[in-house]
């Protein structure tokens, strides 16, 4: 299937990529990164140019993503996406807020969970977008860089390997956050010890 959905995409080159990029952002269940990897190898030459397109459509897609949370809420991703990824999704939004959309984007998680999910739980749309601009764009491109750099030698670190590095990448912004939160606390409890202390 994921195969198929990257070859139609494909036979429409950089619209294809715009196309799959934009509803991948959405609803879409495959993400467009098999189609950006499809047509990078084809031109390596053209990654970066593709990995601009596909963010671009990626950003102009996250807020129909997150009016359809908002409207139609958490049910339609039930609907549409796996189980596994909606409940791994929340947890993160319980536990970290909005920190959990810039977090996700460095996830295996589908990003349109994080998209309908912010939607459903009223965070600002203007956030969302801005932690989706800083997070899609690594995911974009890192694909786009490496084969840019590396030509098609570099498909075997772009399959098989990006998957950990950007894991890693969520794993360092859950710890600066975490600290911060744990920060920011200290410092609420400070602030009120001392109004307390005036009073």
């Amino acid at each position: 299937m994921v195969q198929q959905v990257s070859e139609f995409f494909k036979d429409f080159g950089s619209i294809g990529m715009f196309i799959h990029s934009f509803i991948d952002a959405v609803i879409f269940p495959i993400p467009a990164f098999f189609t950006q990897v499809s047509l990078s190898m084809l031109e390596p030459k053209e990654a970066l140019l593709l990995a601009t397109i596909g963010y671009v459509a990626c950003i102009m897609g996250t807020p129909f993503g997150y009016l359809i949370g908002k409207i139609l809420g958490e049910p339609v991703l039930h609907k549409f996406l796996k189980q596994k990824w909606v409940d791994k999704a929340t947890t993160s939004f319980k536990k970290n807020g909005e920190a959990a959309i810039l977090i996700g984007a460095f996830t295996p998680i589908p990003f349109k969970v994080f998209t309908i999910l912010s939607g459903c739980f009223h965070y600002s749309l203007w956030k969302l977008i801005g932690y989706a601009a800083i997070g899609r764009a690594v995911k974009f491109y890192v694909v786009g860089l490496a084969f840019y750099l590396y030509g098609r030698a570099s498909e075997e670190f772009v399959t098989q390997y990006l998957t950990y590095f950007m894991a890693g990448i969520a794993v360092i912004l859950f710890v600066i956050f975490y600290i911060k939160r744990k920060m920011d606390k200290k410092k609420k409890l400070r602030i009120e010890a001392q109004k307390n202390y005036a009073g």
